[in-house]
């Protein structure tokens, strides 16, 4: 069993307890829908035509024949998308440089990138109809090198993916046009050489990573309807109905009212959700068929075909002195954004160093396209990678200076008033408290069991993100409040911004009713992503909840004679400051609004700053069977500050969620990929994602330093979990058999081959 703690600072009555969730009975009695819920009267089923190709010139597309097979009603290709102006597309976490790449994603124009690229999609009257009508499709491609690998993919020979593709780099660097590199970016602090020439200890390492999928159980579905009006409704299952919208809109030439997203319940998505992929394809075939379409992706599309993160190398070298203090870090990242520009380099760049007070650092951040996906989000995008390598480091030059990791990581972490390498200046932070945390818990110190056992910790951090968040809270007669708010839920915010509601109306949080409204129901919500809603949307219903009450106070003062001025609202109760004898429950003003002015509706349009990130620590004890190298985690403690934590379980399940993607990443997942670069290991079955038998309990502690950019104190919490783990293994790992891993997956494959390296050097 888990041993979770809580090391608070400040208690509340709402904020910060276990309220069942309110979507909890639906969810685990079948009631809740998600996108494949959707049934239509007429409706037809779509399928999309992917290339097999993985890099592809489209020379010939004839669909004429599809267009005859007697159960077919509708076939879309990139034709019937709109051409669109250059300009950046930004849904949260999710980045494409160009709306064009955006609209060529969803179906290609000329030219197929990946295996699994859209080419083509019908619309008939059954499922298995209109799989039997995409084999009637002629495409004619001339074939191309395909370039699955970073590396590959920088050399000077390296096919090209995009021939109008030129760098966009730094002021005054010269980069020639027709490249894979899609960007350059640098984040310099202080004199890197003179912090180098200081240190006493060097190291210099590389690290190499694969492509990981987000691993989420519901494949995306979407219904669209384009009516006789002219108004295409789509209901789906995203991140972000609201880019879903704007996507939608942009690659059919449409303005956004014209496009009404539904949002439905959504069954996992950790970024990987953010784009809008299928919503055209079925407008465009409903508008050719004059009736509703449904497209349903398999498992094997979800793979191939939707956005996993990126494969990467980083080249990093730290620097310290004899005493433990880093004080110089240089570092060149290459991360691949797949078919398309867009990589998360920029996340591990930022946030790769963040847990520490570093004086010297130059990062060089470069975007490469590959033969693969598009990337997309998943869950701290790009900071686990950065971590891996920093963490890694820092632990080899803590050996070699016989020095204890905790003690390394106290003596250079960062604190507030530290500088960030991206130029940030920290505010209030949790570094030192994680790192107390650690020291206290009963896992540090305790011994390990005989044999290849060993003991690895690594910390991490995730800057969190805000954005334009709305909520709408309605009182009803009988004191219940309605919530609408435009954040999706995937981990439990409903309930979490509820909370807060009820927290400023000291009211019970199961007398709010919480809903998702639809993007014509509620205002713009920017997208659940980045760890931003419990912040950013609970930070809305905190001002509905404040609007709420001076409507209120106006009314009592009403039904008083009296000003507002003297009436005050106190625990959910409305008092007369002169008259302690006149006072209304929250229920008894409620039942008083239809004869006193009609309803009351608290409003909030809000766009916070001051997000303030979040770090976390792992320890992690493992077993190694040095004949098999099988990995076996044996024990789990994950530490996180989680600001607030609003709902202590849903953020404990956060981090032990976060804890297993990372665990899954670290010792198995991987895209395999063949020469001709078309991915082998399609399934779940092939593709290894731990099961309840790979992994033990994750102990959770939650260390709360209140961010005062928040009403409550909040921190993000959804994605720091996932930055530690892979170098807190690999940590662990050298301590049981005395190898260093430096590419993931650390597969039994990898270790054994590294043990033998090992030994043989050893000999």
């Amino acid at each position: 069993m888990t041993s979770n703690m809580v090391l608070s600072k400040k208690e509340y009555k709402v904020v910060g307890t276990r309220p069942v969730r309110h979507d909890g009975v639906e969810k685990v009695t079948g009631a809740a829908r998600y996108g494949a819920d959707v049934h239509l009267p007429g409706m037809l089923h779509g399928k999309v035509l992917r290339s097999p190709h993985a890099h592809a010139v489209i020379k010939r597309l004839d669909t004429s024949a599809a267009e005859a097979h007697p159960s077919v009603r509708a076939v879309a290709t990139g034709r019937d998308l709109a051409e669109v102006a250059e300009g950046l597309s930004e849904v949260g976490e999710d980045i494409f440089t160009s709306l064009r790449y955006m609209r060529d994603n969803i179906l290609a124009a000329d030219k197929a990138l990946y295996a699994g690229h859209p080419i083509a999609a019908v619309a008939a009257d059954s499922p298995h109809q209109a799989e039997e009508a995409l084999a009637l499709i002629e495409v004619e491609y001339e074939v191309l090198p395909p370039v699955v690998d970073v590396e590959a993919a920088m050399a000077a020979d390296a096919p090209i993916l995009h021939e109008r593709l030129a760098t966009a780099g730094l002021e005054g660097e010269d980069y020639k046009a027709d490249t894979n590199i899609a960007s350059h970016e640098q984040y310099i602090l202080g004199d890197v050489e003179a912090g180098f020439e200081q240190s006493d200890i060097v190291v210099e390492r590389e690290f190499r990573t694969k492509t990981v999928h987000q691993g989420y159980i519901e494949p995306q579905s979407s219904t669209v309807v384009w009516r006789g009006d002219g108004q295409v409704v789509a209901w789906a299952s995203s991140q972000g109905h609201f880019g879903v919208r704007d996507s939608t809109a942009t690659v059919l030439g449409l303005p956004q009212s014209r496009v009404k997203v539904i949002p439905m319940e959504i069954g996992g998505g950790f970024g990987g959700k953010l784009s809008c992929r299928l919503e055209p394809i079925g407008a465009v075939l409903s508008k050719k068929s004059g009736r509703p379409v449904k497209l349903a992706m398999t498992r094997e599309e979800v793979l191939t075909a939707t956005g996993p993160t990126s494969g990467s190398y980083v080249k990093m070298k730290i620097g310290a002195k004899n005493d433990g203090r880093i004080v110089a870090a240089q570092g060149m990242l290459a991360l691949e954004g797949g078919a398309f520009p867009g990589s998360p380099v920029g996340g591990a760049a930022a946030c790769m160093l963040s847990p520490y007070n570093i004086e010297n650092v130059r990062l060089d951040g470069y975007d490469v396209v590959t033969n693969k996906p598009k990337t997309t989000a998943y869950r701290a995008p790009g900071a686990p990678i950065g971590a891996f390598a920093v963490e890694t480091i820092v632990d080899e030059i803590c050996e070699r200076l016989q020095m204890e990791p905790l003690e390394m990581r106290a003596l250079n972490a960062a604190r507030e008033g530290t500088r960030r390498a991206d130029g940030v200046v920290n505010g209030p932070i949790g570094m030192e408290e994680i790192v107390e945390a650690v020291r206290s818990h009963p896992h540090y110190g305790s011994p390990l069991s005989d044999g290849n056992t060993g003991r690895g910790i690594a910390f991490g951090y995730w800057r969190n993100n805000t954005g334009p968040s709305c909520a709408v809270a309605n009182v009803a007669p009988d004191g219940g409040v309605a919530l609408t708010e435009g954040s999706m839920d995937i981990g439990g915010s409903r309930t979490a911004v509820a909370q807060q509601l009820a927290e400023v109306l000291g009211i019970p949080v199961e007398d709010v009713h919480p809903t998702v409204g639809d993007t014509e129901a509620i205002g713009y919500t920017s997208v659940t992503g980045g760890s931003g809603v419990a912040f950013k949307t609970g930070w809305a219903a905190h001002a509905a909840a404040e609007d709420i009450k001076s409507q209120l106070i106006d009314r009592a003062a009403f039904i008083w004679e009296t000003d507002a001025s003297n009436v005050e609202y106190v625990d959910g109760a409305l008092r007369h400051k002169a008259d302690p004898e006149l006072s209304y429950t929250f229920k008894e003003i409620a039942a008083q609004l239809n004869s006193t002015g009609g309803p009351v509706v608290g409003r909030a349009n809000v766009y916070p700053t001051g997000v303030g990130g979040s770090h976390m620590a792992n320890l992690v004890d493992v077993e190694v069977d040095p004949e098999t190298g099988k990995v076996q985690v044996t024990r789990y403690t994950a530490f996180q500050d989680a600001g607030k934590a609003v709902h202590p379980s849903y953020v404990e399940g956060q981090m032990q969620g976060g804890s297993v993607q990372g665990i899954g990443w670290a010792l198995n997942e991987e895209y395999f990929y063949g020469d001709d670069g078309r991915m082998a290991n399609t399934s779940l079955l092939d593709y290894r994602m731990p099961t309840s038998l790979d992994v033990p309990m994750i102990d959770t502690v939650i260390v709360e330093v209140p961010n005062p950019g928040h009403p409550f104190g909040v921190r993000g919490v959804g994605e720091s979990s996932i930055v530690p783990p892979m170098a807190a293994i690999a940590n662990a790992i050298h301590d049981a058999v005395g190898v260093r891993m430096r590419d993931l997956p650390m597969n039994p494959d990898s270790v054994v081959r590294a043990l033998a390296e090992h030994n043989g050097a050893a000999e």
